[in-house]
């Protein structure tokens, strides 16, 4: 399992630790991953995530799951969260042509 979010593709980046005497020592700084599972009003079901803490404040702030990944580049997005998407996009297009 990499260590990567699954909704905004946070990763791991690496760089120096600088002391005050500016020693520098390489280091991995890692995104603050949870697993979480949320909710997709479209769906009706829960689905579960490895997302950064981050991420959940901006699926919040963008009014949901479905909302988040509306508005998402595919490329940023994880393989279920992708395969998720379409669901989302199919189950909304039937529901716009049966109305």
């Amino acid at each position: 399992m990499s260590r990567r979010c699954e909704l905004t593709g946070k990763a791991v980046q690496s760089g120096n630790l600088v002391s005050h005497s500016n020693h520098k020592t390489r280091t991995r700084f890692m995104p603050n991953l949870c697993n979480v599972t949320l909710i997709s009003d479209t769906l009706q079901r829960s689905v579960r995530f490895r997302v950064a803490a981050a991420a959940l404040r901006s699926v919040e702030h963008r009014g949901g799951l479905d909302a988040f990944l509306m508005k998402a580049h595919d490329d940023e997005l994880s393989q279920g969260a992708r395969i998720i998407k379409r669901e989302i996009v199919k189950k909304q297009a039937s529901v716009a042509v049966a109305v």
